[in-house]
């Protein structure tokens, strides 16, 4: 009988494919080295590392050198309440307990309650302890900023957390809370710190006026600056990505037009100005505000600009995405320097740039293909960053990886080793850090990074396996925050020459009908248990999941049913 119905649903597939045009899909040039399937591969659980990855970074009571790798803050800046520190790498002597170094970054702690968040780790009530109101601690107000930053000591912070002034070090710490607040409502003065946020970024998108050619921005007194940092245009996508999401929350007209604004900027650039994470950020503004609000901005160019990196003379030059096999291994789809010795790879970018491109896809779906074979690369060669995952000749201290608990990962991978070291001359690539550069006495150790392993819940939220090797369920709604309701969404993509069958399982008991935002048809309807489609070869289904029963009508420029966007009508988005 499964076979019987399975074969009906297979040819009743193909004939809706005969019978309605598919939405045309676009290259994005740099994916289109990427190779379709890549090798070796080993797709990691990533939603288990993240919640093994939480139970060992979060254990209070671990013993040994080294640990714990948190610690409680009792200087208690910015609020009267206790916070928490985690350890930037595995033994930065610049940090820890001792009231004379209490430094500690907000990409790392924001990042990992954003990542226990999205895998379903309740981090209000843990072990006591409510980590998420602990990260309030972030919002500097007595240096005048009035924005979360990247150190809660605001001497340390107007220093850019211990790196020197650098514009992106003080947006993405809004980026992650605006995400972490949405993943745990009800905090209380959370709502507060975020209107505070959006009317600072408001201001200084007011200020700046389309011009942000400039190394960082004082919130203070309201002003850009430059410095020996390159300039970073780009950030112009995390001030329109926080300020579309305050429009989503609070409904101010002000912020949606701010976000506008800032995205007239963003796009009016020459050429790439990638910096570190924020660019893809302004890729997923401009593909919502094209389908929400009839705005027409070039998703395709910022796409482009992503992944091409920056070739400016006067930027940081090269800052990209990996598209080569170096050695054995193949390392396309990682993000960092393609230029840096060749080519070098940070584990947290990588993770990041899941969070806003995968959504993407359902505002702009002409990009299903090429964002899902990207993912199918990123997702497999991310695991080559954790030292169980590559072999011991190709990482810089595999005789020290046990306390990793192969949940805390290298910074980067190299495409040759920078050090010097004799063992390893001719070795691509090489897993390894920077910690030890950063200051004298920072033990080798310090290569092991609990500030790029801390956000692997944006993979763990998004990355399934499926029934067939290297295709892929990805989430198209797991990091769509301040998004419209919508239906359960997820991108497949097949790498194959031939068509392949997937099998989808609902969550819950209620029947549900399967529907392609590419085809605009039903693949299948009233499925229970499970149910079989097909995917051709080389090709996408970006399937929406709806109650049994539903119907969908062209409405507006967007399919609806229930009087919730399905899919929007891609013939009105250029």
């Amino acid at each position: 009988m499964k076979f019987r119905f399975l074969l009906v649903s297979v040819l009743l597939f193909c004939v809706s494919c005969e019978n309605h045009k598919k939405v045309a899909q676009l290259a994005i040039n740099r994916i289109s080295l990427m190779p379709d399937q890549p090798e070796p591969y080993k797709m990691t659980d990533w939603y288990e590392k993240a919640h093994h990855f939480d139970q060992y970074v979060f254990n209070l009571d671990l013993k040994g050198e080294f640990r714990p790798f948190i610690w409680i803050d009792s200087a208690q800046r910015n609020f009267p309440q206790n916070t928490f520190g985690m350890y930037t790498v595995i033994g930065d002597i610049r940090q820890g307990p001792d009231g004379s170094k209490e430094f500690h970054e907000a990409l790392c702690s924001m990042g990992s309650i954003l990542s226990a968040g999205l895998v379903g780790i309740d981090k209000t009530n843990q072990n006591g302890f409510n980590y998420v109101k602990m990260t309030q601690n972030y919002f500097n107000a007595s240096n005048g900023w009035n924005i979360m930053m990247n150190n809660t000591n605001p001497s340390v912070a107007l220093l850019g957390g211990g790196y020197g002034r650098d514009w992106w070090y003080d947006v993405f710490p809004n980026v992650l809370y605006y995400g972490l607040s949405e993943l745990f409502p009800n905090i209380p003065q959370a709502d507060s710190l975020q209107h505070i946020i959006a009317e600072q970024f408001f201001k200084a998108d007011s200020v700046l006026h389309g011009d942000y050619n400039y190394s960082y921005f004082d919130y203070s007194e309201m002003k850009g600056v430059s410095n020996n940092i390159p300039h970073q245009q780009d950030v112009a996508g995390g001030h329109a990505y926080v300020l579309l999401s305050a429009y989503e929350k609070f409904g101010d007209e002000r912020y949606l037009h701010g976000s506008m604004s800032a995205m007239d900027a963003f796009v009016d650039q020459k050429e790439s100005r990638f910096y570190e994470v924020l660019m893809p950020f302004g890729a997923l503004v401009a593909a919502r505000l094209n389908a929400e609000h009839g705005t027409n901005y070039d998703v395709g160019k910022i796409l482009e600009w992503t992944f091409e990196g920056c070739k400016a003379a006067d930027g940081r030059t090269g800052w990209g995405v990996m598209a080569e096999r170096w050695g054995e291994y193949d390392v396309h789809g990682l993000q960092g320097s393609i230029t840096d010795g060749g080519g070098y790879a940070f584990l947290m970018n990588s993770f990041d740039m899941a969070w806003p491109l995968v959504p993407l896809v359902r505002y702009d779906s002409r990009y299903a293909n090429a964002i899902g074979k990207w993912m199918l690369n990123a997702s497999n060669a991310a695991r080559l960053f954790y030292p169980y995952e590559i072999d011991d000749q190709h990482q810089w201290l595999p005789n020290e990886k046990d306390i990793s608990k192969n949940v805390i990962a290298y910074e980067g991978i190299r495409k040759t080793d920078d050090y010097g070291r004799k063992d390893l001359k001719g070795i691509s690539p090489v897993a390894i850090g920077d910690g030890p550069k950063w200051t004298s006495g920072q033990p080798d150790i310090s290569m092991f990074s609990l500030y790029s392993s801390a956000q692997v819940g944006i993979f763990g939220a998004i990355v399934r396996k499926t029934n067939i090797d290297k295709i892929l369920q990805l989430n198209c709604t797991a990091t769509d925050f301040y998004a419209r309701e919508s239906f359960p969404t997820y991108l497949y993509y097949n790498p194959y020459d031939t068509l392949q069958t997937i099998c989808f399982y609902p969550e819950d008991a209620a029947s549900v009908d399967l529907y392609d935002a590419l085809t605009n048809e039903y693949v299948l309807q009233d499925v229970h248990e499970e149910g079989c489609f097909v995917i051709s070869a080389k090709s996408s289904l970006l399937l929406s999941v709806l109650p049994s029963g539903s119907q969908v009508k062209l409405e507006k420029g967007a399919y609806v049913a229930n009087n919730i966007v399905v899919a929007f009508d891609q013939l009105h988005i250029r």
